[in-house]
């Protein structure tokens, strides 16, 4: 099998480029994924799409493909928070596994999903493994109160694969976009989506919107679908694709800073959680908000939509 006859049509350059359809994005995906085709045309693939961009119908032809394939959750007739965790700390401490042991000591089931795709920054699991929380190894059912890493490689190995074609090339491609959208559950879920940059909040929107998605949308810290803890951002809902703003940006900085680590090694990282967790320092409010957000999003009564799996093969 070949992907070249869609390279083509999408690696014409900026003006040039065609997008492809639904169904034409689903099979040429889907050849990625299951590793039918030469790297040189992955190379390709990444490339052209990086400098065309993709639509929400491409993207929602990616999420179908990977939902195709991906070892999902069991239904456990919750609705399975999803936290996509892929960007890590930089310069702040990652608050990602603090956000997700909150929302299970509430009662929530909660999934974190993710891998590192740059070696200089601290990932979630090195903080839930500190944590003494180490990544499952294999996809498993999460009831209530439970809350579980589970690397991309558990979900689908040709998907970390294209995630690690950064490590070669230097530059995002469409995977890195789809593991912040994609719905890793058999049943309900909740998926947390993040962005960095205002033109990633535009077409995460319109793919949540145009797949009925049931998610949260907001700016998140470094990327991580987690709320600063230093300013309160703005939270969307997307109920069965429809959207509702549920939290407006917070104007200026917070009246008193948390003090957050400086030393945003795992280790550290995890101690500041304990401490939280403890009571012995605060929930940062952002990150408090968020998590009233969130549990008020999981308990609403589910309709036939939300029933419905975030990405199918409908165009």
């Amino acid at each position: 099998m070949s992907i070249s006859h869609y390279i083509k049509e999408i690696g014409r350059g900026k003006d040039g480029a065609r997008s492809l359809s639904r169904e034409q994005a689903t099979d040429l995906f889907g050849q990625v994924l299951d590793g039918a085709v030469t790297d040189l045309e992955i190379g390709g693939f990444c490339l052209a799409m990086r400098i065309k961009g993709e639509t929400p119908d491409e993207m929602a032809g990616f999420l179908d493909a990977t939902r195709a394939r991906l070892q999902r959750l069991p239904d456990n007739d919750l609705t399975t928070v999803v936290l996509p965790s892929y960007n890590g700390a930089r310069k702040l401490p990652v608050l990602t596994p603090l956000l997700a042991l909150l929302l299970a000591r509430e009662g929530a089931a909660v999934l974190v999903h993710g891998t590192a795709t740059e070696d200089k920054r601290v990932s979630s699991e090195a903080v839930f493994t500190a944590l003494g929380r180490p990544a499952r190894s294999a996809v498993g059912a999460l009831g209530p109160g439970e809350c579980a890493f589970v690397p991309t490689e558990v979900l689908l190995p040709g998907l970390k694969r294209l995630l690690d074609v950064r490590r070669v090339v230097g530059l995002r491609n469409p995977a890195h976009s789809l593991v912040k959208l994609m719905n890793p559950c058999e049943g309900r879920a909740l998926i947390v989506g993040s962005y960095t940059h205002p033109e990633y909040a535009v077409s995460m929107a319109d793919t949540f919107a145009l797949v009925g998605a049931h998610a949260l949308l907001l700016r998140g810290t470094e990327g991580e679908p987690v709320a600063d803890a230093r300013r309160t951002p703005q939270m969307d809902a997307f109920r069965d694709g429809e959207r509702h703003l549920l939290q407006p940006a917070q104007e200026g900085s917070l009246a008193a800073l948390p003090d957050l680590p400086k030393d945003i090694s795992a280790e550290a990282t995890a101690a500041y959680i304990r401490a939280v967790l403890d009571g012995h320092l605060p929930v940062p409010a952002p990150i408090a908000l968020q998590v009233a957000h969130i549990l008020r999003e999981v308990s609403r009564p589910a309709t036939a939509e939300t029933n419905r799996p975030a990405a199918v093969s409908t165009p």
